[in-house]
């Protein structure tokens, strides 16, 4: 086994000695950076590890891919489907927004003719998510362990309170391509690896768009620092690290 894999189990297993946990639970979507997750950490503390899947109006094929990773690492799932949930609290929210809003309009406010954006329901669920993970290794003793990688981190490419609220990030040093070479040598399922090479394409290009680069300029940058990339493009992932440095920093207290 490659050398960083051992160290990063090794990570792994003695921050759930120190904080005295049974275990670890993961969450299993699917995709290439949980699997390494889930991989490393039955390395780190096998038989210990509880995979946990919690669909949410996402595709069948990610719990497919999902229960092929479970059965790789040996690692037994609990499943808690998360969509009734959601689609209540989501209702019970728009409800209430839509009463603001007519109570703003009747006090003489002005209501806003623009559609409301997308991200805050969107967002719900990986915070839904964490709220079900959280309950089964709080009852269970055990360490939420995160998929978050250095590139995501780095850019803000994660939900505030959602997919990073964990208690131990493995690959938050890892590019994401180190992380698809890890999962290589974790002999992570071609299948896992293919399919969501192309069926996540359309979502990797909509975060490039949104960003104004790609990953691969990232990389670059973060391998290079500035001088590896143009002085236009510097400025831009820099001015994107300082607007998301909220998103990985504790909450604000003030200094009296």
């Amino acid at each position: 086994m490659i050398r960083r894999a051992k160290d990063l189990s090794e990570w792994i297993r003695q921050q759930v000695t120190i904080a005295g946990a049974r275990g670890v639970v993961v969450g299993l979507t699917g995709a290439p950076d949980s699997a390494v997750v889930a991989g490393l950490c039955q390395m780190a503390v096998p038989g210990r590890v509880i995979g946990a899947m919690t669909p949410c109006q996402t595709d069948p094929r990610d719990e497919q891919d999902a229960d092929l990773i479970a059965r790789q690492f040996d690692v037994p799932v609990i499943r808690v489907d998360l969509e009734p949930a959601y689609d209540r609290l989501v209702g019970d929210l728009d409800d209430m927004l839509l009463l603001l809003r007519q109570d703003r309009a009747a006090d003489g406010g002005t209501p806003s003719d623009t559609p409301a954006s997308r991200t805050p329901s969107v967002n719900i669920k990986p915070r839904l998510r964490m709220s079900a993970l959280f309950f089964l290794a709080e009852s269970l003793n055990c360490l939420v362990v995160g998929a978050g990688n250095r590139s995501d981190l780095t850019v803000g490419s994660f939900t505030k309170y959602g997919d990073a609220a964990v208690d131990l990030l493995p690959l938050g040093q890892l590019l994401e391509s180190e992380v698809r070479t890890l999962a290589r040598e974790l002999e992570v399922p071609e299948q896992v690896l293919e399919r969501t090479r192309a069926d996540r394409a359309g979502s990797r290009e909509a975060d490039e768009g949104q960003m104004g680069f790609s990953y691969a300029d990232l990389e670059r940058y973060l391998n290079d620092g500035p001088d590896g990339v143009s002085p236009a493009l510097a400025m831009r992932i820099e001015r994107l690290l300082r607007t998301s440095e909220h998103k990985r920093a504790v909450a604000l207290i003030p200094e009296l």
